[in-house]
């Protein structure tokens, strides 16, 4: 990887206000696409896997450029080039009821495999699936298996039914990567194991994850100096993807935490898109991913309001740091198990809400915020009962919207911005009248892992 760049070296449209971070982290993303697109040319096997349960420092042991197809699908998503995407995939043949994320990567496939950014994606050499509470990756690296016939790989991970890792579960996956995973990346890339070079690696992501949990945990603060959803996503972009592990991500953790800090110390509010938020009116809690053909103008509805996001489950869709979690050098493969059993959607639904109501306690939020996906079964089911859950424990009041991913035929400017001005006006009332928190069961812990 190369030295990472500066804010001062990068350009900036003038058009958008962001943190200094949030265009580093663009960067990098951007550069990722460009090792991809020139990993044939430089003589580099290809990997593709997706966020939740990634194990970057392991394909990195391997020397695989690494591509992660839904991160593709959500950054055409942001540039608008999905919806003809999706629409191709279906005119394919596919339903209109199959995730977003696989249709807008099936079309880009369709269109000749050109990235977000304009480069040529590779073919993969390798599709390494962690199965972490989604099914839906494994029907996607069927099709894509059946279109390129490029090698397979899955480590299947338990499901966290009871809410906790039993011994028994991490020996089981611990067991897939010694004798399954790890053989067939050392047999696709041609490359030795070296179990030292993963122990760097990951002391190199723990340093990433200790920054990474100061900073989403700075929202505790009133005001909060970051928007812990719409914010949050520029800051998971690196330590999710195809850098954490590497000196780039410790670095840019490491500049992300100082400007953080500084705006702690000022009193600042979050950076939008318009520049510094005005007055902290509403703190919310959302539960669900952000949608991406819109997302300025999503984020818009609610700074306007004067609404902060101070925590999200989407932000923790790849690794629940903030719980705990660090990967162990002593124990790499134990680790690794660990960050896989671990990943948000393979918690059961009552962790789920153990987890979003401790967010209410902790982050002394005014209620909870549903973005119900259509097209996300991982995330949307059992999104009603959870919300009145946790409305029911905390006596918080919690509101319900629909979006999509990535296309845009499901995003409804004037119905999103009529139900959040709904729902503020109720945490309104409720703050007027003075409504206590109900008192529901007690609030399980959730487990951190290894």
């Amino acid at each position: 990887m190369a030295t990472i760049a500066t804010p001062q070296s990068i350009k900036k449209p003038q058009n958008v206000v962001k943190e200094d971070a949030m265009w580093l982290q663009k960067e990098m993303i951007n550069r990722n696409y460009m090792e991809l697109a020139t990993a044939r040319q430089n003589n580099r096997k290809v990997s593709a896997t997706f966020v939740p349960g990634n194990l970057n420092e392991l394909l990195m042991c391997f020397d695989f450029a690494r591509s992660l197809p839904e991160t593709n699908a959500l950054q055409n998503g942001m540039r608008k080039k999905s919806g003809k995407m999706i629409m191709d995939a279906e005119r394919d043949g596919q339903s209109e009821d199959v995730c977003t994320y696989v249709k807008a990567d099936l079309g880009m496939m369709m269109g000749g495999e050109i990235g977000p950014t304009g480069d040529p994606l590779p073919r993969p050499d390798i599709l390494l699936l962690s199965y972490t509470g989604c099914f839906t990756f494994m029907k996607w690296f069927e099709l894509i298996r059946h279109k390129y016939g490029c090698e397979t790989v899955m480590l299947h991970v338990p499901y966290q039914g009871e809410g906790r890792i039993e011994p028994n579960m991490r020996e089981y996956v611990v067991k897939q990567l010694k004798e399954t995973v790890i053989p067939t990346l050392e047999r696709v890339s041609g490359v030795k194991f070296d179990i030292d070079r993963l122990r760097q690696y990951m002391r190199e992501s723990v340093k990433a994850e200790e920054d990474l949990v100061a900073v989403l945990q700075s929202a505790k603060n009133r005001p909060s100096p970051i928007d812990g959803y719409f914010g949050a996503v520029y800051y998971i972009g690196p330590i999710f993807t195809a850098f954490r592990g590497t000196p780039e991500a410790t670095e840019y953790y490491r500049v992300l935490r100082g400007e953080i800090d500084e705006r702690v110390r000022l009193g600042k509010g979050p950076v939008t898109p318009d520049g510094d938020m005005g007055e902290e009116k509403y703190r919310l809690v959302v539960e669900g991913p952000p949608n991406w053909t819109s997302f300025r103008d999503f984020w818009k509805m609610f700074y306007e309001e004067g609404a902060v996001v101070v925590s999200s489950t989407y932000a923790k869709v790849g690794g629940l740091y903030d719980f705990g979690f660090r990967h162990d050098a002593e124990h790499p493969l134990e680790s690794l198990a660990d960050y896989c059993l671990g990943c948000y959607t393979n918690h059961s639904l009552p962790a789920r809400i153990n987890m979003i109501c401790r967010y209410i306690d902790e982050y002394s939020a005014d209620g909870l915020l549903v973005n119900s996906i259509k097209s996300c079964n991982s995330f949307s089911a059992g999104q009603l009962l959870l919300l009145r859950e946790v409305e029911r424990r905390t006596g918080k009041p919690a509101a319900f919207i629909e979006t999509d991913l990535v296309d845009p035929r499901y995003f409804s400017a004037a119905n999103v911005k009529n139900r959040l001005e709904s729902y503020f006006q109720m945490v309104k009332q409720k703050r007027a009248a003075g409504v206590a928190p109900g008192k529901g069961p007690g609030v399980f812990p959730i487990a951190a892992g290894h």
